[in-house]
């Protein structure tokens, strides 16, 4: 026979393969990230200090009143107690009073739109640092990344040199999706004819992944790519090497990629197209295609023009001589 000890022990014996799990959300390696897990262990840890007490005084409570339990004090027209509703209400308004500080705080300071200003806790950015700029779109079912200061662009590669900000731009060419690498921020979503925007930096060298994290329809699970943390000498030979490539991304090009694959297979071009984010942005990489841009300008004209000519004065809008306005001029012979 097993001893009790020994079964219940073996019950939880399963939990001793999550040990060798990667907690990459909580262990990251980009600054970002690092600070989005110090937020949510500091969130977690402040909010069992409610749970832990409660959930001990369940069990002490269902201990000490049971049945057999004669010892209890019974009071049964016990109804208030000043102390206790203290307690109950107090300690919890404080601990969301709390959170909500940091929330707040951690909003502000960890919002993708905003430059960093360090590369981890240590080390601020220097002034006048320039962040590498990538342009990253989101596909069926794929990941294009656009170097526009290099001039060059990759399907379902990304690299970046450690210890270097990196603004990424980012858009899609269909539906809804959700950038996401874990180990150097959180997620943010792409839409079309729209753009987002995320800041981070990766600290530590290594291969990463990345996927989208919203559905997106049949090819979603196989969505992902690698990302290359690497040194900036790895990062120049990089892109000198993608740049010998023969293939060029140009519109003709893109149009046959935005077509729906699945485990679509990296793709390097050596030149891209002048413009070709902002095309993809604005929907307009076909050629003879009206650009979203274009047409929003020219309908905010036209709505601008419309709006000046209601405020004129009428005798300004409709002339009073309708026979001056008819009259031909006439030829002297």
């Amino acid at each position: 026979m097993i001893p009790p000890i020994v079964r219940r022990g073996l019950l939880l014996a399963p939990l001793l393969w999550l040990a060798g799990c990667d907690t990459v959300v909580l262990n990251p390696s980009g600054d970002i990230a690092a600070q989005q897990a110090h937020l949510v262990v500091v969130s977690t840890l402040l909010m069992l200090l409610i749970i832990v007490p409660v959930m001990f005084l369940i069990c002490l409570f269902a201990w000490r009143y049971r049945k057999s339990n004669t010892a209890a004090e019974y009071k049964p027209d016990w109804d208030h107690s000043t102390k206790l509703e203290l307690l109950i209400w107090g300690a919890p308004l404080l601990i969301i009073i709390v959170l909500g500080l940091i929330t707040w705080i951690y909003t502000h300071l960890l919002d993708p739109y905003r430059p960093l200003s360090r590369i981890d806790e240590k080390r601020p950015i220097a002034a006048g640092v320039k962040p590498l700029e990538v342009q990253v779109v989101s596909m069926d079912w794929k990941w294009m990344f656009i170097y526009p200061e290099q001039g060059i662009a990759t399907v379902n590669e990304l690299v970046t040199p450690i210890d270097v900000p990196v603004r990424f731009h980012m858009t899609s060419s269909s539906v809804m999706n959700a950038f996401y690498i874990p180990a150097l921020a959180g997620m943010v979503y792409t839409m079309p004819s729209m753009e987002t925007q995320l800041n981070a930096v990766m600290n530590k060298v290594g291969v990463y992944d990345g996927f989208s994290a919203n559905y997106s329809g049949a090819g979603f699970s196989d969505m992902k790519f690698k990302y290359h943390g690497v040194t900036q000498a790895d990062f120049d030979a990089w892109v000198a090497k993608t740049k010998t490539s023969s293939s060029a991304l140009t519109r003709a090009e893109f149009l046959a990629l935005d077509k729906p694959t699945t485990k679509h297979p990296i793709m390097h071009f050596g030149t891209v197209d002048a413009g070709m984010y902002d095309l993809i942005l604005n929907r307009c990489v076909a050629e003879g295609s009206t650009c979203i841009n274009t047409q929003m300008h020219q309908d905010a004209t036209r709505i601008k023009a419309a709006a000046a000519i209601k405020k004129l004065p009428e005798e300004v809008c409709e002339p009073t001589n309708v026979a001056a306005t008819t009259a031909q001029p006439t030829r002297k012979e």
